[in-house]
């Protein structure tokens, strides 16, 4: 006679495919808490990690001295070029912060041209990107630059060769901004901006015992072909700016735009429930600006940084859907009906105005260069 004993029997194939993935966000957790730089188990979890990091932290150091002694060499472009990034991983805003800079540029009467990666492009080839093109085939945030800036934008995982097919057809351009990149060390670059949230730089450690993908704070990448360091800016887009930091300020406007261009105003819906879905860095940080703007949100969806929208239902019925629009730009193929709702970056007058500087002094030196005109 068979006796089923029910506390010893095997689990499932689910069960255990679910058990781990609870395991595998206990740890995730534990361990962003920890690079956060806050105590509990996760921080006995970096330490562990400390001589991966060690052996990263090293590999990094060889491979900027490498380029800093000319060993590898860094390609520089025939305009001056900007590079918008972070050291940190994960989101800290830095393409809204790409966005507000081209439109200070452009406002300034000058051509702009922007560079990216592609991150979470299916593709690898250098692409021109169009207001047309699918953010499959390009990234979302090149995407949504092309369509809220109108300037020509390129994506490629080696940016010098981005960079020289966008000046190949748009020889106009004064000036290229890299949206990230700043690792990114074989295009050489007249100024970058590093930017940082709230976290600032966490526990201070490299990856993976920390959050850093390089030594904070460090000494400028030599420009290969002047010798000259490359001046850093820092931003901070969350938190108190310190010393020698610019305060980037965020807000959401106070309307919502749909793929056909309609707008609406935000208090039109504070009598009624919406739903919100962010597929970003940090999702809470747009649904709480929503309430804080007044809106009634009823249900959120929060979704992984670039998230494929492809095949995302919306049920009606729980409301007009709100969204960032980075996630609109994928949204709108199926779901037109959407409300993306914009984010408006405010640059520092005194951040502008050494921004200015900067590019004035970039754009004698490459002037007075006697391969000003020419492509490395």
């Amino acid at each position: 006679m068979s006796e089923t004993r029910g506390d010893t029997a095997p689990l499932g194939a689910s069960s255990r495919e679910s058990l781990r993935q609870r395991l595998r966000e206990t740890l995730t957790q534990a361990l962003m808490h920890a690079w956060n730089g806050h105590g509990g188990w996760g921080q006995a979890f970096a330490i562990l990690l400390l001589p991966v990091s060690w052996a990263f932290t090293g590999a990094v150091a060889i491979r900027r001295a490498l380029y800093q002694r000319g060993f590898f060499k860094q390609e520089t472009l025939p305009v001056p070029v900007i590079v918008v990034g972070n050291v940190m991983v994960g989101g800290v805003g830095k393409t809204p912060i790409t966005m507000a800079l081209v439109n200070h540029l452009k406002a300034k009467g000058l051509r702009v041209g922007v560079l990216s990666r592609g991150y979470g492009r299916k593709t690898s080839s250098t692409l021109a990107v169009s207001p047309k093109s699918n953010s499959l085939s390009v990234g979302d945030e090149p995407l949504l630059i092309a369509r809220s800036c109108q300037v020509p934008v390129f994506v490629g995982s080696s940016r010098v060769d981005a960079g020289r097919a966008l000046l190949s057809l748009h020889r106009d351009v004064q000036v290229l901004v890299c949206d990230d990149g700043l690792q990114h060390w074989p295009l050489a670059r007249d100024l970058e901006l590093c930017v940082f949230d709230e976290r600032g730089v966490g526990n201070g450690h490299l990856l993976p015992a920390g959050p850093l993908r390089e030594v904070w704070p460090r000494k400028a990448l030599r420009h290969a072909s002047t010798g000259h360091d490359v001046p850093c800016l820092v931003l901070k887009t969350s938190g108190e700016a310190g010393p020698n930091e610019f305060a980037v300020q965020r807000s959401l406007a106070d309307y919502a735009i749909q793929a056909d261009g309609t707008q609406r105003s935000l208090a039109s819906w504070w009598d009624t429930p919406v739903q919100a879905l962010a597929g970003i860095a940090k999702p809470d940080k747009f649904f709480n600006m929503l309430r804080e703007q007044g809106m009634n949100v009823a249900h959120t969806q929060a979704l992984p940084d670039h998230a494929d929208l492809q095949d995302l239902h919306i049920d009606t019925a729980q409301g007009d859907l709100l969204c960032t629009e980075k996630d609109a730009v994928k949204l709108w193929l199926q779901h037109p009906q959407a409300w993306a709702v914009p984010l408006q970056t405010t640059l520092p007058q005194e951040l502008l105005a050494a921004i200015d500087a900067h590019l004035a002094a970039a754009q004698n030196a490459k002037l007075s260069s006697p391969h000003g005109h020419q492509t490395a």
